[in-house]
């Protein structure tokens, strides 16, 4: 896979999006690319993405690939982002929005950092190597799934109430700056939650 970093003309653009089967594109004057609907990338043996995207309206599709990196993702995506089943370590590159669902299980993620900052459908981080949830996005509309990471024992046993976990972790502050679970504050964060219910 030919992958430009700078690109000469549009026409270098022009040849990628012919290659990988975009339509329906806007080349931006920062040479960026954004695509009134779908973007399928996946299985096509990737370690990097060929382009750097703009804002995707639809879909966008990269799994099943190589990949390493999230460099070159669309900075939003109107509807789902798919990266599962690469061979990430991070999620930095990955959209600050989108519209639909994110996942990003099956891969060697041990951070969230870098992941969307706003997911409007649930967002699925299950099968990597998390030790912790610092990161996640801030708002997420649907679920929040992490099955099979090697979370805290203080997570696991509350999973239930997961999707709330997620969403005051930040208020409560309960991840040192090693990235070990304060159980205290953990604990504090858990009666008012149960609290709610």
């Amino acid at each position: 896979m030919k992958y430009l970093k700078y690109f000469e003309s549009n026409s270098d653009i022009d040849a990628i999006c012919r290659e990988y089967r975009i339509t329906n594109y806007t080349v931006n004057p920062d040479r960026t690319v954004d695509v009134d609907g779908d973007v399928d990338l996946s299985d096509m043996g990737l370690d990097k993405l060929p382009l750097k995207f703009g804002y995707v309206s639809g879909d966008f599709y990269c799994f099943n690939n190589k990949l390493t990196s999230l460099e070159g993702s669309p900075e939003e995506v109107g509807g789902d982002f798919y990266c599962e089943n690469n061979k990430l370590t991070s999620l930095v590159g990955a959209p600050e929005e989108v519209g639909g669902y994110f996942d990003c299980d099956d891969n060697k993620l041990t951070s969230l950092e870098g992941a969307p900052r706003k997911v409007g459908r649930s967002f699925d981080c299950s099968y990597n190597q998390l030790t912790s949830l610092i990161g996640a996005p801030e708002e997420i509309s649907g679920n929040f799934y992490c099955n099979d990471n090697t979370l805290p024992k203080e997570i696991l046993d509350n999973y239930k109430y997961i999707n709330k976990i997620v969403k005051y972790q930040n208020d409560y502050n309960i991840w040192r700056r090693d990235g070990s679970l304060d159980a205290y504050r953990f604990s504090d964060m858990m009666k008012e939650i149960m609290e709610e219910e």
